[in-house]
């Protein structure tokens, strides 16, 4: 057992002290039982853990299954017709199996080495000759971290196992737990995170902070239609948080504007070009195909060669549309030929591979605008680009949300309304009952696409004149969004058919309203871990 956990603490170590703990390591004097000894060691290794939950820079582990998770809604298609579509296409055409999920392997498996070292420091540093502050600090953060791997994976898979100590090898065969029991354990990490972090400096970038802690117990409370709890905690974040909308809401995912007024917890990245410190994001999501000549300096260092994946799709702009939402329509959508919004005098027209795209569209989030590009030595994964997580966007619209569950109609359209004024739109007026819901609904859509809630939004979400799941009247044969695409006459995404335009065809509400657990998983614990219904 020592020498298994010893393995996995080296791992977590790696990205912050290689050299160092290799060293040490071949001098046989570091061991899990000397580590935790000092501030530097414990903030190490909740580092390296914060690291692995964010993991902008990587392109395999987790960003594919979030970015394939986003393809599998209404908002984006696969979006490569140039390269094999073997992680994505599972889930994106909802024709995942437990022995063929695509990318969908990577996020269950990453996120419990994640939890299983968030354990083992949990239980370490509270045994550690730190100071009370220091041992806060640290334990707060390694809750988050085990908070946040706890919701992904629920919110994925639904039931999973769970467990709160390190295990050893004749540990490792658990069933899986209730979503109940996995959504308390969430809210206990999340309310202890909190506490713990209360009189912690919140002004540290990419640091989890207990504001970070009380916004994501308003996201999991409003995903268990918790409403007051919900409401709660996302008031707190906004009546006493210290954040501020963006006046402006392309500077949110602006390169120069990195952890901003609005943002509560950001993916840090940098341009330093000779670490591995920049986000793969704008790599894997960039345009395909680009050229020097399509820009008006005709040269080389303003081009990225995106990968193309995770597209926008016409029904989306024709959301935006639908509300004159100029703003986050061009903030969240370049379509081919037009200016990137923000960059219009160094990419007036930005064109890209229609043959390698199928919607001829691009998410405008991702950019790197062309004055940071030419900076640039490297630009494969080694983008200065931050993500973010959490904004207070989202807290106003959980606010909304949760403030119409409980009967205040007036309050959830103000909320709505503060969101609509940022981007210049009229107030909603006179709206009540299930088109203010209706409203809510699209509100997060519109204000939020591209940031990791879509599919979870619309599996939630009730459709009001069903009682069903949104995501029901989406997808499927009788799909309004299938129905939509069939019908489609968009010149970019029905003149490319390298991904099938019956986009959505094959949801089965009676099985994919989850992924199924990996197989591997069911086969390594003896089949104790029983599969989703449907698979």
């Amino acid at each position: 057992m020592k020498k298994i956990i010893l393995s996995v603490l080296a791992f977590a170590l790696i990205a912050v002290s290689c050299e160092d703990f290799i060293d040490k390591e071949q001098r046989g004097k570091q061991t899990l039982e000397n580590y935790f000894q000092t501030a530097t060691e414990c903030e190490n290794y909740v580092n390296e853990l914060t690291h692995r939950l964010l993991m902008s820079n990587d392109w395999y582990t987790l960003l594919a299954p979030r970015l394939t998770n986003e393809s599998a809604t209404d908002d984006a298609w696969m979006g490569n017709t140039g390269q094999d579509s073997g992680a994505f296409r599972p889930c994106a055409q909802y024709i995942v199996t437990p022995e063929n999920m695509g990318s969908m392997n990577s996020i269950y498996t990453a996120h419990y080495y994640t939890i299983q070292s968030a354990n083992i420091g949990l239980e370490k540093m509270a045994l550690s000759p730190l100071s009370d502050s220091q041992k806060n600090q640290y334990i707060g953060e390694s809750l988050f971290v085990r908070a946040y791997c706890y919701y992904e994976l629920v919110n994925n898979f639904g039931a999973v196992p769970l467990y709160t100590t390190s295990l050893g090898t004749g540990d490792l065969k658990l069933e899986r737990s209730p979503v109940t029991a996995v959504y308390a354990q969430i809210e206990a990490d999340l309310k202890e995170s909190a506490a713990k972090l209360e009189s912690i400096p919140v002004n540290r970038n990419g640091r989890v902070n207990k504001w970070a802690a009380y916004a994501l117990l308003a996201r999991v409370s409003l995903f268990q239609g918790k409403w007051a709890e919900a409401k709660q905690y996302s008031n707190k974040v906004i009546t006493e948080g210290p954040y501020a909308l963006e006046a402006d809401f392309l500077k949110i995912w602006d390169v120069n504007n990195h952890n901003g007024v609005e943002s509560i917890l950001e993916a840090q990245s940098s341009s330093v070009q000779d670490k591995n410190l920049g986000s793969m994001l704008p790599t894997f999501s960039g345009a395909r195909g680009e050229d020097k000549k399509n820009f008006p300096s005709n040269d080389a260092k303003d081009v990225i060669d995106g990968w193309g994946w995770c597209m926008p799709t016409s029904d989306l702009e024709n959301a935006y549309v639908s509300e004159n939402d100029v703003i986050r329509r061009r903030s969240t959508i370049t379509k081919w030929g037009e200016a990137a919004y923000g960059d219009e005098v160094l990419n007036p027209t930005h064109k890209f591979s229609l043959n390698d795209n199928k919607s001829g569209r691009i998410c405008r989030k991702y950019y790197i605008p062309i004055a940071t590009r030419r900076a640039l030595d490297k630009k494969d994964g080694k983008l200065p680009l931050n993500v973010p997580l959490i904004r207070l966007a989202e807290m106003y619209l959980t606010r909304a949300e949760a403030a119409y569950q409980l009967g205040d109609a007036g309050g959830a359209l103000a909320d709505i309304n503060v969101i609509r004024a940022r981007v210049k739109l009229d107030p909603k007026v006179g709206l009540a009952g299930p088109n203010l819901l209706r409203q809510i609904y699209k509100e997060r859509r519109l204000e939020l696409a591209f940031e990791g809630l879509r599919l979870f939004d619309i599996r939630r979400e009730k459709d009001p004149s069903t009682g069903k799941s949104v995501i029901e009247s989406l997808m499927g044969p009788n799909g309004t969004f299938v129905k939509y695409n069939l019908s489609s006459t968009d010149p970019y995404e029905t003149t490319n058919l390298k991904e099938a335009q019956d986009k959505g065809i094959n949801f089965n509400p009676a099985k994919n309203l989850l992924w199924p657990i990996p197989q591997l998983e069911i086969d390594l614990s003896g089949g104790l871990i029983t599969q989703n219904t449907g698979y």
